[in-house]
């Protein structure tokens, strides 16, 4: 019987969820997937919420290191570089750099543009139309994306010319402009980084896992999948009267 994987990782088919996907695929890490279903509340589930107290996709458990648990995308992603000393630069300056950029996603891109997304792609379909948080969300996920045009002016990545966590946390959300329904319209340096990640083998063999969402990329039978989509988060869809 052959030994299982350390990491064991239970997650889906998010923006979030993908990122310690990308990891395992570009790192060539053995693991194990576990589909967490939102459909049937797993993220809610008693024996989930005990290694997630948040109740939140995703979460590794390191077989490997008395099956430690860590959740939260960005900490998944520091802890599994500092594991396999991959994806994250050796030097103070260059893991400050890439701690900078990581947290950048995790404080901005991701909140603004998921609530973007949330208030186009599921509260409109349920029949919430918020024009001024729409408008709100959809302005400063343009803003973040200019700085990130702006911070790879003249780089490869956003830290130096090396492949790392930043890029891994930032990519799946910024790429899901079209989901956010965000212009990049004038954002060359950004479009340029886009089409490099988009050539990587590794990191498109992440996004069909667990399942793939070609929409989030404007890709496929958008109505389709924004209509399931929605239907899958409808139970998050809140007004006054509830």
């Amino acid at each position: 019987m052959s030994e299982q994987p350390d990491i064991h990782l239970y997650t889906a088919s998010t923006m979030n969820g993908w990122k310690p996907v990308i990891f395992l695929e570009e790192a060539g890490v053995d693991y194990e997937l576990t589909h967490i279903r939102f459909s049937e509340k797993e993220q809610k589930s008693e024996w989930y919420m005990k290694l997630n107290p948040n109740g939140r996709i995703p979460t590794i458990v390191d077989r490997g290191n008395d099956d430690f648990v860590v959740f939260e995308s960005g900490a998944i992603l520091w802890y599994l570089a500092e594991k396999y000393g991959r994806f994250l630069p050796t030097d103070e300056k260059g893991r400050s750099e890439t701690l900078q950029w990581l947290l950048f996603q995790m404080g901005g891109i991701g909140p603004m543009m998921g609530q973007a997304m949330y208030f186009q792609r599921i509260a409109v379909p349920a029949g919430h139309q918020d024009d001024f948080a729409i408008e709100r969300y959809v302005n400063e996920s343009r803003r973040l994306l200019e700085v990130l045009n702006t911070r790879l002016d003249g780089r490869e990545f956003l830290v130096g010319d090396a492949f790392t966590i930043a890029d891994i946390a930032t990519y799946p959300w910024a790429r899901a402009y079209y989901w956010a329904k965000v212009d990049v319209t004038g954002l060359d340096h950004l479009q340029a980084w886009f089409a490099r990640i988009d050539a990587r083998p590794a990191t498109q063999r992440a996004l069909t896992k667990p399942k793939a969402f070609p929409a989030f990329f404007g890709q496929g039978d958008v109505a389709e999948a924004e209509a399931a989509n929605a239907d899958r988060f409808k139970s998050d869809v809140r007004t006054k009267a509830d």
